[in-house]
């Protein structure tokens, strides 16, 4: 079964506008980045969708309540754009809000669900992600979204839903019955380590609310912006290192978040793409089972915070995608004990390890592995069942 053949499967991966570009959009850039999808194997490794974000409206809706796009920023239309996106082999992806406006100001979908869910389908739109801001008080999050999405499946059109209310509402409760397809559960993503770490850490304890056809998602990747954004927000004068890009690149891989570009693509360095390519790390995110991982701590007298542990995600062929995450300030040793996976010494087995990073093999160990990780970084390994 193909990850096409059903919406939500898997997480979805693809590049969006706002973490660099915010409100300076255009067509132009739009078909920029689809090209380079193609030439520079984005679409070869499965990222699939180009969305834009907020800011891509008029201020006001025409005479007959429908959205305009802006004519200065989209000459073409959207139809035309859609149109050559589709023509890449790629997917078109869109932003509104539950709300009476947009976070920007643009007009949002409150009222209007069903009027934009069939102008989206009428232009093309294969994905939508819906935002929180300006949501009437007195009217819960959680009824907006069941809204939007009756909309979308009733539309004429298989358009993926992502929902973005940042966490907020209880949404771990309902989020899967609403029919989204993925949902924010964090505060917006900036451009440093800081926010990187206080993120993942968030969702370590929320591995059980992810799954086909409703992904947890860490918010958009950050990896190769080196505080090229134009919010200052997200980080104008941030950046993170290659190091701090991959761990983040790890934790959103292991831990089944969507996987949606920020940076300028059109602008990587080799570091970048080898992190953004990275075909083990992508295969572990889109193992079809799309399990959450779960998380060993390790040995509680050595480690009294929780910036050091491990990950765990069982994948579908039988082998473990295993994390060994170093978010603190110095270098460690990171002790994992098989028996915490399940895998006693008597069972007869032992453990083939694959560096996912450098496709080294490791070799093979019984009941014990302990890699030294420096600070900030991470060892992702593919761990095969070897009989002893």
């Amino acid at each position: 079964m193909s990850k096409q053949s059903l919406l939500g499967l898997v997480p979805s991966m693809g590049w969006n506008s706002w973490n660099t570009f915010t409100w300076d959009i255009n067509e132009q850039l739009i078909r920029e980045v689809a090209d380079r999808f193609v030439t520079e194997g984005y679409k070869e490794a499965g990222y699939e969708y180009i969305v834009i974000d907020d800011c891509w409206s008029l201020k006001q809706r025409d005479a007959e309540g429908r959205l305009v796009p802006d004519p200065e920023k989209f000459p073409s239309g959207m139809k035309t754009l859609a149109d050559y996106i589709h023509g890449k082999g790629l997917k078109f992806g869109m932003y509104s809000c539950v709300g009476t406006h947009t976070c920007a100001g643009y007009p949002g979908s409150f009222e209007h669900e069903f009027q934009d869910a069939e102008q989206l389908a009428e232009w093309g739109v294969d994905f939508l992600k819906y935002d929180y801001c300006f949501k009437p008080r007195h009217i819960s999050g959680e009824l907006l979204y069941k809204r939007m999405s009756l909309a979308l499946k009733n539309c004429g059109r298989n358009i993926l839903f992502s929902a973005c209310n940042w966490g907020e509402d209880g949404v771990y409760q309902w989020i899967r019955e609403s029919g989204a397809h993925m949902y924010r559960s964090t505060g917006d993503i900036q451009d440093n380590w800081d926010s990187i770490k206080k993120l993942a850490l968030s969702q370590l304890d929320k591995q059980c609310y992810t799954g086909s056809f409703c992904h947890n998602d860490l918010d958009m990747l950050v990896v190769g912006m080196y505080g090229g954004s134009n919010n200052d927000f997200i980080g104008r004068i941030g950046g993170c290192s290659d190091v701090e890009y991959r761990t983040h690149f790890a934790l959103w891989s292991l831990m089944g978040s969507p996987l949606m570009i920020g940076c300028d693509i059109r602008s990587a360095n080799q570091a970048t793409k080898d992190i953004l390519l990275n075909p083990n790390l992508i295969a572990i995110n889109q193992d079809p089972e799309s399990r959450g991982a779960y998380r060993i701590k390790p040995e509680p007298q050595w480690f009294h915070t929780d910036e050091v542990f491990m990950l765990v995600r069982v994948l579908a062929d039988g082998d473990l995608a295993i994390g060994f995450f170093n978010l603190s300030d110095g270098q460690r040793e990171i002790s994992l004990q098989f028996w915490d996976l399940g895998l006693p010494f008597a069972s007869g087995f032992s453990l083939s390890l694959k560096d996912c990073w450098t496709n080294e093999e490791l070799g093979v160990y019984t009941e014990r592995f302990a890699p030294t990780v420096p600070a900030h970084d991470c060892l992702v390994v593919r761990a095969k069942l070897v009989r002893r």
